[in-house]
């Protein structure tokens, strides 16, 4: 099964500093084959065929734990999770310079169609969607300053949740095709 692991909190601001060199090697340590990182925010997509999302994310943790010494949350979707945010995810919905979207992926105890009444938001400037496992933002740049939702920071809720903005999920969706694809059993 192909995944991608959404490493929370890692190379921002000068903290947390993972070199993804190091952090393929992990994985692969871990017993992950077909391992490929990107961009530097924590984003890694791999195949494990022995093991469920939750066991990936503890063994995980404990991997990374032990080779860099941070205790770095690990969130794990595999590619029938993806398309569904991909599917999820209007094509005119981007992140360039005239709009901002950001998919914020959700630990389990905060992934329910519900946690929208949670998330203050002016929708005369912005919209979500809930898809299983996430919630997908966008707002016009012009307005960004003017969204309630960065009163999220610091809560629990910020804290169940992991964010990519969407070029950097369809960057990862496509690897996860492409690594299924690739697959022996694909090749049959």
């Amino acid at each position: 099964m192909i995944y991608v692991a959404l490493l929370r909190g890692i190379n921002v601001g000068g903290k947390n500093k993972v070199d993804m060199g190091k952090l393929k090697g992990t994985f692969e340590e871990s017993g992950m084959s077909d391992v490929a990182t990107y961009i530097n925010s924590g984003n890694v997509v791999f195949r494990d065929n022995r093991r469920k999302s939750p066991k990936i994310m503890s063994v995980l943790e404990e991997s990374i734990a032990a080779d860099t010494g941070l205790q770095i949350k690990v969130l794990v979707r595999d590619l029938p999770a993806m398309r569904k945010v991909i599917k999820a995810l209007p094509a005119t919905w981007t992140n360039d310079a005239t709009m901002r979207c950001d998919i914020m992926f959700l630990w389990e105890g905060f992934d329910r169609k519900d946690i929208l009444t949670e998330l203050k938001i002016k929708p005369e400037i912005e919209d979500l969607v809930y898809v299983p496992g996430a919630v997908i933002w966008r707002i016009d740049r012009l307005n960004v300053t003017k969204s309630r939702l960065f009163k999220l920071i610091g809560t629990d809720l910020y804290k169940g949740m992991t964010i990519r903005n969407s070029n950097t999920v369809r960057k990862l969706a496509e690897m996860m095709e492409s690594a299924d694809k690739s697959s022996p059993k694909a090749r049959k």
